[in-house]
Formats: structure tokens, C-alpha cells, sequence
């Protein structure tokens, strides 16, 4: 019969054991990789996931993580070759290639940062301030970020990082010279506003001059060949009245009385103010016109 004391050391020894079996393994997830330590000193780096072995007690172990890290570049003034002051505002993608490397320079992500933020605006500087604003903002700026990535690779190659991309979200003049570059253009589109305004008054001006020009013109004309047509309209009625006269006197004198009853008694009004036996009314008491003859009077008694 096995004694209390066996069975409390047997525990304790599944116990130390369990412990070691624990202390002996250790996962590396797919985004990781892991660097081995022995008393501060590298002794491997595992790249693969899984689930690996240690010595127990002795080695620790550092995960490092192996995806694309980003860095957010703050907005940094730099000067061109044209001696035009921009902001630029960059970011740029990295891995760690080497996980002892990177642990022995610097240590940790944000070191990293730090050091990389430090390189990146250096590369900024150096590239840019070899090209001009133009070629910044519009002509090669592509061919510019893949300089100033080539470059930040070759130097955090040290620290056992790889930069993958560096993009410029943003290059413009500072804000007071954007104020400026935006007032002045401002201007010469008002100038030009002005000057084209001017130059339309001044087109309509001669075309409504003109207008009125050949509208004067063309009324003169029309009112004198109205005047002329008028005219040969008159001789002609004056012609056509000549030969009626001449061919009948009589038929004519009644035509025009009656045209004159016509036009004289036309109103509501018909009224006139004329003696009775005036020659306007000698139609009215007989179809000749001719006045009739007056009764004779009685002769006047002959005195004693």
C-alpha cells in the first residue's frame, strides 16, 4: 500500500513535468515570425507556423510580426530646386526581412518608425530638392516616389527592413502662398472677365449701330418708293378722273357729290351747317343737279 507521500511526490513530478512539456513549446502564428533567445543572445529565427520546441527556462521568445507595416509620414516643408517651398505629405509600406537584424538595430516596431521617419524625410529632401515644382506636382512624380522609395530601401536595408512603397499623398505650396498664387489668379480672371465684357459691349454696340444704320436705311428706302408709288397712283387716278370728265361731265359731278354724301354722312352725326340751296345738296332735289326753276311771282297792283 503505497504511502500519502508517494502519491503527493508523483503529483508534484506530473506537475514539474507538465510545467517543462509547457515551457518547452511555442506557436508562431501565420503573421508572425519568432526570434529565439538565450539570455539575451539570438539563437534562432522561425519563420514557419506552427507549433515549435525551446529549452525550457533559457530561451525566450520575441514575435515579430511579417506582414506590411505602414508609416504615416507627418506633412514636412521641403524646397524645391526652383526655389518654391511645398508641403509634402508622404507614407510609405514596409516588412521586416530580417527578424535578427531588425532586433538588434532597433529593437521594435516603433523604433522602427522613428528611424524610418527620420530616413524618409531625408529622401524627400534629397530628391525633391533636385527637381523642380512642376515636375513635383504634374511631370514625373511617379518617377519621383519610386527614387525616393529606392533610396529609403537601400538605407533601412540596414535595420533589416524592406521598404515595399512610398506614395506622396499631397505636394502643395504652403498655405500662405497658396493664398497668394490664388488671389493672383483670382485677378487676372476678373482682368480677363472685364476685357471680355468690354469686348462684347463694344461688338454689340457696332452691331446694334449697324442695325440701326440699315433699319434707317432700309425705312428711307421703303418710304420713298412708298412715295413714288403713292404718286403714280395719284396721276393715274387724276388720269382715269381727266378721261371720265371729258366723257361725261353730268355722270362725273354726281359721282363725286355722292362720294362726298358718302364720306360727310357717314358719323352718327349728320348735321351740317349749310344753307339749303348750297351746291353740296343740288343732288337732292333733282337727279340732274340743276337747280328747278322758281315760281313765278304775281304781278304788283298798279297804283292810282
Amino acid at each position: 500500500m503505497r504511502s500519502p507521500v508517494t502519491g503527493i511526490l508523483a503529483l508534484l513530478l506530473l506537475l514539474l513535468l507538465l510545467i517543462i512539456g509547457y515551457s518547452s513549446v511555442f506557436t508562431v502564428q501565420q503573421t508572425e515570425q519568432a526570434l529565439v533567445v538565450r539570455f539575451g543572445a539570438p539563437v534562432q529565427v522561425v519563420t514557419d507556423p506552427g507549433l515549435h520546441f525551446k529549452v525550457p527556462f533559457t530561451d525566450a521568445v520575441i514575435p515579430i510580426d511579417k506582414r506590411i507595416l505602414d508609416l504615416e509620414n507627418p506633412a514636412q516643408e521641403v524646397i524645391a530646386s526652383d526655389q518654391k517651398r511645398l508641403v509634402v505629405d508622404a507614407f510609405a509600406r514596409y516588412r521586416i526581412k530580417n527578424a535578427l537584424q531588425f532586433y538588434q538595430s532597433v529593437g521594435s516596431i516603433q523604433a522602427a518608425n522613428l528611424q524610418l521617419t527620420t530616413l524618409l524625410n531625408s529622401a524627400l529632401r534629397r530628391v525633391l530638392g533636385e527637381v523642380t515644382l512642376i515636375q513635383v506636382v504634374r511631370d514625373q512624380r511617379e518617377a519621383l516616389m519610386a527614387r525616393i522609395r529606392d533610396q529609403l530601401d537601400h538605407e533601412a536595408g540596414n535595420y533589416g527592413i524592406q521598404v515595399v512603397d512610398v506614395r506622396i499623398r499631397r505636394a502643395d505650396l504652403p498655405e500662405q502662398n497658396s493664398q497668394a498664387v490664388y488671389q493672383r489668379m483670382k485677378t487676372e480672371r476678373q482682368r480677363e472677365a472685364a476685357e471680355f465684357r468690354a469686348q462684347g459691349n463694344q461688338k454689340a454696340q457696332e452691331i446694334r449701330s449697324n442695325a440701326d444704320r440699315e433699319s434707317t436705311v432700309i425705312v428711307a428706302e421703303a418710304n420713298s418708293k412708298a412715295e413714288q408709288i403713292r404718286g403714280e397712283g395719284d396721276a393715274e387716278r387724276n388720269r382715269l378722273f381727266a378721261e371720265a370728265y371729258g366723257q361725261d361731265p353730268d355722270f362725273f359731278a354726281f359721282y363725286r357729290s355722292m362720294t362726298a354724301y358718302e364720306n360727310g354722312f357717314k358719323s352718327n352725326d349728320t348735321r351740317f351747317l349749310l344753307r339749303p340751296d348750297s351746291d353740296f345738296f343740288r343732288f337732292f332735289g333733282g337727279a340732274s343737279g340743276k337747280p328747278s326753276a322758281a315760281p313765278a311771282l304775281p304781278a304788283a297792283p298798279a297804283k292810282p
